[in-house]
């Protein structure tokens, strides 16, 4: 996966197609009420982000959007605004081999029928939109204050094989995305059911999160417009587990800004040119969340938190 390049015409081409459409005819899984069988991880062995002619080095980024309740709104505004603004900052910035992989993420205690789905790793503007819009956005979720984000985790830590890691030892990039808290526990029987495993043992959120960060530099943003704005337990969770590597975002249209960015300057470029690339309020809102955020010392970041 990942040969084909980013056009910004053929993205012009299909957003213009979509001022028309609905939700429902953008996102088409939701009128048949089921996941992409392209989607599906049961039976999932690997993702795989590898290098080629095209893109001689790759560089490996995971996003997997909460698909419940108002989180599901996310998807949509990148689709439809926001996907030239996550691979043109992307590319401007000097991650011009950037293999993208979207992924959708519910609630696999809650009444969730399809809390996990997984894309490709892609680079090219027709796959980045055909996996984004192929996320079946379920619009349940428990109603607990937490969601199945460790599962984004333990496919990123079990079920990828990235060439930026396995060939050049440069991590990639995990980006979880919603307002609650992670589910801390998925037991072996879940596990079986979702992914197809013949044999499992419970594990926690710290365990897959490891394994996650052996080969990723993993994020969470945390968005402050859902049910859960500023809610302490949600974000001593998060602060718990994650640390530094906790992003608080006050305004989600700036999402694709922020995860572009983050790759970007850890990537090694200079976070004021990243800044100065965007409009005064979209800077504002990147350097709020990642100002006292970014320092890569040995290749290992340092801090990214907006408190």
């Amino acid at each position: 996966m990942g040969s084909t390049s980013w056009s910004s015409s053929a993205y012009d081409s299909f957003k213009s197609s979509y001022k028309s459409k609905s939700t429902d005819d953008i996102f088409t899984h939701n009128k048949t009420k089921d996941i992409s069988s392209e989607m599906d991880p049961k039976g999932l062995k690997f993702r795989e982000a590898r290098d080629s002619d095209t893109h001689p080095q790759t560089v490996a980024i995971g996003i997997f959007l909460d698909e419940t309740g108002s989180m599901g709104a996310i998807p949509e505004m990148i689709v439809r605004e926001k996907l030239r603004n996550l691979m043109e900052t992307l590319i401007t910035h000097g991650i011009k081999d950037a293999e993208v992989l979207f992924g959708g993420i519910g609630d696999h205690i809650g009444p969730d029928q399809y809390p996990l789905q997984v894309g490709q790793f892609e680079s090219g503007t027709e796959e980045l939109k055909k996996w984004l819009t192929d996320i079946y956005l379920e619009g349940m979720g428990g109603g607990q204050n937490r969601e199945s984000y460790l599962l984004a985790w333990l496919i990123a830590g079990r079920h990828t094989s990235i060439d930026c890691f396995e060939k050049r030892g440069q991590k990639g990039f995990l980006f979880t995305i919603g307002d609650e808290a992670s589910w801390n526990k998925i037991k072996a029987s879940r596990l079986q059911q979702l992914l197809g495993y013949s044999q499992a043992e419970d594990v926690t959120d710290v365990q897959l999160l490891a394994e996650a960060q052996r080969m990723y530099h993993v994020f969470h943003i945390n968005i402050q417009e859902g049910s859960y704005k500023n809610d302490p337990q949600i974000l001593k969770y998060w602060k718990d587990l994650l640390k530094e590597r906790l992003i608080v975002l006050e305004d989600y249209t700036k999402i694709s800004e922020v995860i572009a960015s983050t790759v970007a300057v850890i990537s090694g470029a200079d976070m004021e040119k990243v800044l100065d690339s965007f409009d005064s309020k979209t800077s504002l809102v990147v350097r709020n969340s990642i100002v006292n955020a970014i320092k890569v010392e040995n290749g290992e970041v340092e801090g990214i938190i907006n408190l």
